[in-house]
């Protein structure tokens, strides 16, 4: 009921997403020491239900930090002053990776800049012919800012060959969509507890191969609480633990999460994803909207960038929804004054889907005409 404490917006955004109420009340246990037998089962527990969602047999690794924090440890583990990367830049996520990797004094070498367009693997291949010095590949499998869907599958397989590490976002991707981590070859890849593991934001998980930890014993870019080697020895002993204080209810929140995904079945959900994101474009459709970025080949489905009419002003027209109960999202960078994004990830169902549809339907056409220039939003998400 809008208005309710519990629940003020169905919250179809691409993250923080909704939190089922059996995850909740996980949350809401009383504490649990983390150096206790009890809450090392729990995180034993997740740990183990985190595997099959990256598709690895390699250890996961809790990052006591959001996504974006894994993202920048991620560097620190692997990378030394003045290596270079190869950064796919299609998208405000992809971008964003770029500069932390400069900020450390990392060359980056940014390709698909274009945020209309997908990855090309072969722009990638070449740039790693020509500069046999590139270290790494760092690419998003979804980034929310376009809802694009790039192809890590036949990226890692161009970059194992030239034993260049690949770098990988899932924060907005896995536990809705299909990952082979160990199948593919990637190197490491992040993901975080407020996307599609239906969790409160505050908790990452990553996840290296073994040549990337092999890098990580060379790579001199400074790392004290990003340090992976101290998470993995402690994460794998018997009785696991992490250093200094674990964020214990988010532990136990995740954990619940990954219990009802393994009871649905991994490929349900990730079904149950896809059903979502077609009933989204299809919905769109009839209402005489398009997608963002029309030359896509390949579009996520747990987030969708929706285009407007130029009479249209996006700010308005979610305000509109939000008025109704339904929260949405701003777009991003060049597409704020033009669009906005529904995302439909984690706990989100059919219904929700179907609920904002109509709800979009009777909103559109109450939004005045508005030519005027339109005041951006800045948005993460």
């Amino acid at each position: 009921m809008l208005g309710s404490d519990d629940a003020p917006y169905l919250l179809m955004t691409p993250g923080p997403t909704r939190v089922p109420e059996r995850v909740r009340r996980a949350g809401a246990r009383a504490m649990l020491h983390h150096r206790t037998p009890q809450f090392s089962a729990e995180l034993a527990e997740m740990l183990e239900l985190l595997a099959p969602i990256f598709g690895t047999r390699q250890p996961v690794l809790p990052v006591h930090t959001t996504g974006r924090g894994a993202l920048e440890a991620s560097l620190c583990n692997l990378l030394s002053p003045g290596d270079a990367v190869v950064a796919c830049c299609n998208g405000a996520f992809g971008e964003m990776w770029a500069r932390i990797a400069g900020s450390y004094g990392i060359v980056v070498h940014r390709v698909a800049c274009d945020w209309a367009s997908d990855v090309q693997p072969n722009e990638i291949a070449e740039l790693l012919d020509r500069d046999r010095s590139i270290r790494g590949v760092l690419v998003a499998y979804c980034d929310t800012s376009t809802g694009v869907r790039n192809d890590v599958a036949a990226i890692a397989r161009l970059v194992r060959e030239r034993d260049v590490l690949l770098f990988v976002d899932g924060v907005s991707a896995l536990g809705g969509m299909p990952f082979a981590f160990d199948e593919w070859g990637v190197d490491v890849a992040i993901t975080a507890s407020q996307k599609c593991l239906m969790s409160s934001p505050g908790l990452a998980f990553a996840s290296l191969s073994e040549r990337a930890w092999k890098a990580a014993e060379s790579a001199r870019l400074p790392r004290s609480y990003w340090d992976f080697r101290p998470i993995r020895e402690q994460v794998t002993n018997p009785r696991p633990e992490t250093p200094g204080t674990t964020p214990v209810h988010l532990v136990l929140q995740v954990a619940e999460a990954l219990r009802m995904i393994h009871e649905q079945g991994i490929e349900a959900v990730q079904r149950r994803h896809e059903t979502n994101a077609d009933a989204v474009r299809r919905g769109i459709a009839r209402l005489g909207l398009e997608l963002q970025c029309r030359a896509l080949r390949a579009r996520s489905p747990t987030v969708t960038a929706i285009a407007l009419p130029k009479t249209v002003n996006p700010k308005a027209l979610r305000e509109g929804l939000k008025s109704r109960g339904i929260l949405t999202a701003a777009a991003m960078g060049q597409f704020e004054r033009s669009g906005f994004r529904i995302g439909h990830m984690g706990d989100i169902q059919l219904r929700d889907v179907e609920r904002t549809l109509a709800e979009l339907a009777v909103t559109l056409p109450m939004i005045p005409d508005d030519d005027r220039a339109r005041a951006p939003e800045r948005v993460w998400g």
